[in-house]
């Protein structure tokens, strides 16, 4: 089974404290960038489905991580071959250059190239929460699709039974490949991710694997290919283009009152939520 796997580098959400608005502009100097979470979660999917959990180094298939960005984006991709992944793809670009709708289209290109059987995508990256890529992508292939999948069970690499949690239990679903798939935090768990080579029943450690310093160093020998985007869509036009941003208007500091009654009598004269 070979399996692409689009991997987006984001700000550290932990350090939103750090952005800074100018002239209706984010600013991300100084901010920390790390792989989007549910990518990561995409990559050790990826990784757990082409492995004997027994012996993981004799990868059963390939997988194969694409990113949009910058040159600096290879540290990104670096640190997922690290982790398993056998090659990494970076489409040449800007984050302004680029939207969901022009993020699938170059997709679709890369997969009619690459061939896979298996496109994996975290359920959205966490600094727009578009959640569209995925479904867009499943669309102009013409690919059965399951979204926000919390486990995957394998079937002899000809079909995938995709799990995702509803109101009340979880709903199940039947894909055949070649298919998208995207998948939620659940994912990760220790049966998350039940694979035709592993022996039933093994358990996964909790989250996503990290890379040995060994396994650090062997990335950096592992193929990393840049594309430029031009040779994927011939149209970069964006559907969707950010204006402009702001921060949100302070808040003034809380008050503290005595009595209930004093509270209750505030937040009807003065809040007015009563």
């Amino acid at each position: 089974m070979k399996i692409l796997v689009p991997l987006k580098r984001v700000a550290d959400p932990d350090n939103a404290n750090k952005i800074k608005v100018t002239a209706g502009k984010i600013e991300t100097t100084g901010l920390e960038w790390k792989p989007n979470p549910f990518d990561e979660y995409a990559v050790e999917t990826a990784l757990r489905l082409t492995e004997d959990a027994a012996t993981p180094k004799a990868r059963k298939g390939e997988v194969v991580v694409v990113s949009f960005g910058p040159k600096e984006v290879d540290t990104t991709l670096r640190s997922a071959l690290a982790t398993g992944a056998d090659k990494a793809i970076r489409i040449d670009t800007t984050d302004d250059a680029i939207d969901g709708d022009l993020l699938a289209r170059a997709l679709k290109a890369l997969v009619e190239k690459e061939k896979p059987d298996l496109v994996l995508l975290g359920k959205q990256q966490v600094e727009g929460d578009s959640n569209q890529v995925g479904q867009l992508l499943a669309e102009y292939l013409g690919w059965p699709q399951a979204t926000f999948a919390g486990s995957i069970v394998s079937e002899a690499d000809k079909s995938l039974v995709v799990s995702r949690e509803v109101d009340g239990g979880s709903l199940k679903v039947r894909v055949t490949l070649p298919a998208v798939v995207s998948v939620d935090l659940r994912i990760v768990n220790p049966k998350g991710v039940q694979s035709v080579f592993t022996k039933a029943g093994h358990n996964y450690p909790e989250g996503v694997r990290f890379a040995a310093l060994m396994a650090i160093m062997a990335a950096k020998k592992k193929p990393l290919t840049e594309v430029k985007l031009a040779d994927l869509v011939s149209d970069p036009t964006l559907k969707v283009k950010t204006g402009a941003a702001e921060l949100p208007p302070s808040r003034k500091a809380g008050i503290k009152v005595k009595t209930v009654q004093e509270l209750v009598a505030k937040l009807k004269t003065e809040a007015k939520v009563l």
